[in-house]
């Protein structure tokens, strides 16, 4: 992420040179993204989930996220070709990259395309064409919520009330510096708040992600139109986000390690045991069989935490 402007500029300078920078206009989408969230929440909950506003609220959603997503997809290729040289990536390493498969990518700090987690192009597009389903924006708003707060740490604050110069207990010797100290406790209290709570959220959006795809497949079960494309696109989403994430790695244990402490339960029928043995046997044949790295040479993305 780009530094702040510097603090002898004039306040309006500093905001002009920090709204130039494509930085800001990533900022202003995941902005956008919260506030069409939370516009949709409020409809959703008064049961006017489907009024004009809230339609409204819950395409411009899509679109913020596919906006911001693409950009750092955008700046992450043009940083590495410019860095390696080499050529860009094929099809299928594309593919496997997390970026561009959430069209987004949740930097630590903000906008960092050197580490990230989860997210896709791909599927903020799909959400945005399918039919609505409320759960999809969650992960995307917990993402959000994350980027705002970063950029807001690391960029908006310093901009508006940049680091005072204090002099060090050196400063009085030969050759003693002046350091720079961050004077912002709400700067503080953001970080914090970060630190705290970045693990939980991941897990938490890792959970929804799985949730949701429970939630398609119902729509298809119940043959809900578009529903089965929706699941295929949804199912090598979710694929994709397991070989890439630890946090989804994590969710699907954990999921399973239920599962297998309720079948073990003495009460259980046999054929379910025998079932859900199945079921395991065929997950562990299909994740081998669609491990994109062994047909991208080992060129996907790099895994996210």
């Amino acid at each position: 992420m780009a530094p702040p402007p510097p603090a002898s500029m004039p306040l309006g300078q500093r905001m002009m040179h920090l709204a130039q920078t494509l930085q800001f206009g990533w900022f202003v989408g995941h902005l956008t993204l919260l506030f069409c969230s939370l516009r949709y929440s409020l409809s959703y909950i008064f049961f006017k989930s489907y009024s004009r506003w809230a339609r409204f609220s819950y395409r411009t959603a899509f679109v913020a996220a596919a906006a911001t997503y693409g950009i750092v997809v955008y700046k992450a290729f043009r940083a590495r070709a410019r860095s390696s040289g080499r050529q860009q990536p094929g099809g299928l390493a594309l593919l496997g990259d997390e970026n561009v498969q959430y069209l987004r990518k949740l930097p630590y700090p903000a906008f960092s395309p050197n580490r990230g987690t989860h997210d896709t192009a791909v599927m903020a597009l799909v959400w945005l064409f399918s039919y609505q389903i409320p759960l999809a924006l969650l992960p995307f708003t917990v993402y959000s919520v994350f980027h705002v707060a970063t950029y807001t740490r690391a960029n908006l604050i310093p901009t508006i009330q940049p680091p005072q110069q204090t002099p060090s207990s050196s400063s009085a010797s030969p050759g003693g510096r002046s350091a720079t100290k961050s004077s912002s406790p709400l700067a503080d209290t953001i970080g914090r708040f970060v630190k705290e709570y970045y693990d939980a959220s991941m897990t938490l959006v890792a959970s929804l992600e799985i949730f949701l795809w429970f939630r398609v497949f119902f729509s298809a079960v119940i043959f809900t139109r578009g529903s089965w494309i929706l699941l295929a696109v949804y199912t090598v989403f979710v694929r994709a986000r397991y070989s890439q994430s630890s946090f989804v790695q994590g969710a699907v244990g954990q999921g399973v390690a239920r599962v297998d402490a309720l079948v073990a339960n003495q009460s259980t029928p046999p054929v379910a045991r025998q079932g859900w043995e199945t079921v395991k046997r065929l997950g562990r044949q299909a994740t081998d069989a669609t491990d994109l790295s062994r047909y991208a040479g080992g060129q996907g993305g790099k895994k996210a935490q």
